[in-house]
This record gives C-alpha cells, structure tokens and sequence, in this order.
C-alpha cells in the first residue's frame, strides 16, 4: 500500500498578540522545522512526533511511504491566510499528483487562519475535494485540539494523544497506522459515535497525571481494551474564538456508542474540573512556605505567559513577585524563572561575558486579553553564563529534541536567577535549565512558563505533585480560566467554565 504522508500542527490562541507567519513554521522553535520531500521522512525519524510512530508501523507492515510537506509553529495567535494557502498549495500539490492508497496527516487540531476559523478542517476538505469519498484518509491529533464535526465527517479515522505532558507521540502516531489498517481491511469506514461537552476545561486541569483526567483516560483505555473500540478525548483548547470550540470526545468501532457514553458520563461532573489558581505574590509566598516545610523544590506554573499556548514568553509579572516576596534572600541562588524572551537582555550578557555586572531592563510589557502585562524589572544583573541555546532534551517529552534558542543567558538578581533566550520555548525539559548553569534539582522555586507540559521533567523533584505544582495567574497572553476571555463567537449552549 502506498501512504501520502503529511504535517500541520499550529495552536492557535485567537487572543494573542503575535500571528503565525510563513516563516515561524520554517523555524519551528518548539517542532521540527518545515520540510517538504524525502528530506522530511529522514527529518523526522530523528525525533519523537506521532508521524515517527505511523512510520515505524507502516515500515513494519511494508507499506511505500511518500512524502509531502511536514510543517509546525510555537503557539500564537491566527496564521496568517498567506501561510495557510501556502501551506495548503503545497500538500494540494501533492494530493493532485496521485499515486497513492491512502493519506495520513500529523495534525494538531486547533489551528485558526486568518481565512479560516477551522484551519484543519479546511485542509481536510480541500483534499477530500480532490481524492474523492472513498480513499481512506486518517489523522492524528493533539489532546488540546477542538475537534469539529467537519474533521469528523471529512477523515476516515482521528486519534489523539492520551497523556498530558504529551509524551505519547509516537504511540499516537501507531494508533493512527492501525485505524488506517482496520479502515482497509474493513474496506468501508467503521462505526463512529462522538459527543461534545457543554463547557470549556481550563487548560491547568488538563493533566493527566492529576484528577479528574488520569482516571478518565484510564477508563478510555480499559473501554477500548474490553469493547475493541479506538475512543479519544480531546478536553479542547480554550482559547480559540470559533463556534465549536469545546471538549470532544469519539471512537471508531461496533461498540462505539457504549465507550463514548461512558466516557462523557465520567467527564460531564463538573465539579471535578474545579482548579485552584493563585495571585502572583500568594503564589511565591506558599512556595517559601511549602519548600521552608519540605525542603524540596516547589515549582510555580506562570501558565499565562506559556509560549506554547499562545504567550510571548516575556512578561514579568512573576519575577517581580518573586523579588517583592524577597524569594531569591531567602534561598539565594536557588531560585529560577526561565525561560524568559529577551533577545536585547541575552545580547548583552553574551558580550558582557560571565561575571560582568550590567545594569538593564529585562522582559517586556505588551498586549493581553485583560490589559497591558507587568513593566520590565530594571537593575543591576550578574551574568552567571551564558549559551549559544542548543539543547538536548533529555526528559520523558520529545527526547532528543535539539532546541536553537539562540543567544542565551543566566541573569542574576537578589538571589534570583533568570534563564533568558533569544527564542520562544515552553520550560517543559531540565536541560533548558541546566544548559545554562542552572541545576533544578538544587533550586527551592522554580517558575516555569509553561502550563502542564513541565510536569513530565520536574513533577518528580517535588514532594506532593498536588499541594507543590502551583498555579499562578500573572498577567499575559493565555487565560488560566477561559472566563475571562472576550469571547465573540462561543454559542451560549458552551458555558466558559466547568
């Protein structure tokens, strides 16, 4: 059997300031930069992306693989229309030139253009206008992605992640490869049944290491297990103003119907959902208190300035909280906040070189949903070290993943050290830290941009992952609770909040 095989995958938080061009998903920052042909297939093999899973099933199964473009960018806000038609042109391209039994697509799920506020399913539609009704189409999905009826109606089959940090990639990418093999050897498309749920789950009660999720996923996998079904659960990203943003849940199989009633029946309390969020100062000060207790760290979640949902990666609200609870004399040197976008701030600790002290402004104010974000913090900085921003993760989440940060620096104030970059990425690995001088481990408080995707690398240096995750609600571009967005387009059948 010969497979199309393709990428897309953008988060699109509708409310953010910066839009996704053409050229952030040639960088990819966070994702394997755009790539197009057989230089894609040896591209990602390299790292962990559900696409690496599909192909290591389809080598096993013998299928020809052919390749089209790959392409990912950080979270932000719309892609811009130039980018998505470009995006859609190239894989059209390859679609029209035929040759091929199936198609599969490594998607995100909730990407928006400025020309269209379903993005996946415009793209899933364009192909279908050109392969037909009957040639098997599948896809595989983030587990934040807002499924919408056209997805459902124009693919064959759609899978998600299960595991929030997502470090099931790869098993994703195989499950899709076995719904395109019951899809052919069934030779028409399998029982589907879905369900939506009537209002939206915020962002930092989506782990699924943590209640209610981990035993909700845990269900979907014992259905599936007993019923025969492939069932997914996509509690949806918050974030995006279109009509059908909202949690989703479906599954492929005789026994479809059963699996999705189960599942919604177990989601649909929403008290469950409920999720303690702190103010910035409350939130360091229970961190110097929680760490006094345990003496291990405690890790603050600046959830909403986390570049991979939409943030700038910029803001200080944080670090002025955590030098107005004096968090860096208390435990001096072992308090962090990274990684903070700065590139004047990193530029010039690079040519101040390590040990210098320079008198600077670091961060930014800019643009969020509720006003104008904290001022940058001004003062004298030691240059602890500096990076050229190559990474290596090493952590449970995309391992192996080099990062090009670019000009990188560890700046020190009142005890306090600051991982700054000259790229956008979520603090969701330890070597982001360490690269830099910085050893979570021996830190008391570590503020992370970054919503759930950290916990897979640092949930285990902390005592109680419940009463030592905290999450604190400076001010930036991605709302920790999704009722304080201005929502335009959300029908009123979606309540902002569980």
């Amino acid at each position: 059997m010969r497979v199309l095989v393709a990428g897309f995958k953008h988060e699109t938080n509708s409310f953010a300031p910066n839009l996704a061009d053409w050229a952030a998903f040639e960088r990819g920052e966070l994702l394997p930069a755009a790539s197009h042909g057989a230089v894609m297939i040896d591209r990602i093999s390299r790292v962990n992306v559900s696409l690496s899973g599909f192909l290591r099933v389809a080598r096993d199964k013998g299928w020809t693989i052919m390749p089209s473009l790959w392409c990912g960018a950080v979270p932000s806000s719309y892609i811009t229309a130039q980018a998505f038609e470009f995006i859609c042109d190239t894989i059209i391209a390859d679609v029209r030139k035929g040759g091929f039994d199936a198609i599969y697509i490594d998607m995100h799920g909730a990407a928006m253009a400025h020309n269209a506020d379903d993005a996946d399913g415009e793209l899933l539609r364009r192909i279908r206008g050109v392969v037909g009704d009957d040639l098997p189409i599948v896809a595989s999905l983030d587990l934040h992605a807002n499924v919408t009826k056209a997805m459902l109606d124009l693919a064959d089959g759609l899978v998600a992640f299960r595991t929030n940090p997502h470090i099931d990639y790869v098993e994703t990418g195989e499950l899709a490869a076995e719904l395109l093999d019951r899809r052919i050897r069934q030779g028409s498309r399998e029982k589907l049944s879905h369900t939506r749920l009537p209002f939206l789950i915020p962002v930092n009660a989506q782990s699924t290491t943590t209640q209610p999720a981990k035993s909700i996923y845990e269900l979907l996998v014992r259905l599936d297990t007993d019923h025969g079904t492939i069932s997914s659960f996509c509690m949806g990203f918050p974030a995006s103003d279109f009509e059908e943003c909202a949690p989703m849940i479906w599954g492929y199989g005789d026994e479809a119907a059963l699996t999705v009633e189960r599942l919604a029946s177990a989601a649909l309390d929403a008290d469950r959902w409920k999720l303690e969020i702190y103010e910035p100062r409350a939130a360091v000060a229970q961190a110097i208190a929680r760490t006094t207790l345990t003496g291990k760290p405690v890790v603050i979640a600046d959830t909403q300035d986390n570049p991979g949902a939409g943030g700038t990666a910029s803001t200080t609200g944080m670090l002025h909280a955590l030098l107005a609870e004096n968090a860096g004399r208390h435990f001096p040197g072992q308090v962090t906040i990274g990684l903070l976008f700065d590139e004047a701030a990193a530029a010039t600790a690079v040519a101040a070189g390590v040990g210098a002290t320079i008198e600077l402004a670091v961060g930014a104010s800019g643009p969020t949903f509720q006003g104008a974000s904290d001022p940058p913090v001004f003062g004298r900085y030691k240059v602890r070290a500096i990076a050229d921003g190559r990474f290596t993760f090493k952590g449970p989440k995309m391992t192996g993943f080099v990062t090009n940060l670019g000009a990188s620096a560890c700046l020190e104030i009142e005890g306090v050290l600051i991982a700054v970059t000259s790229a956008r990425i979520g603090a969701q690995d330890r070597e982001l830290f360490r690269g830099l001088g910085i050893a979570p481990e021996a830190m008391r408080i570590i503020v992370v941009k970054s919503t759930n995707h950290f916990r897979a690398d640092f949930a285990p240096l902390v005592e109680d992952e419940d009463r030592d995750i905290l999450t604190a609600k400076a001010a930036g571009a991605m709302a920790a609770d999704p009722a304080d967005l201005p929502w335009t387009k959300l029908p009123p059948t979606i309540r902002r909040r569980p």
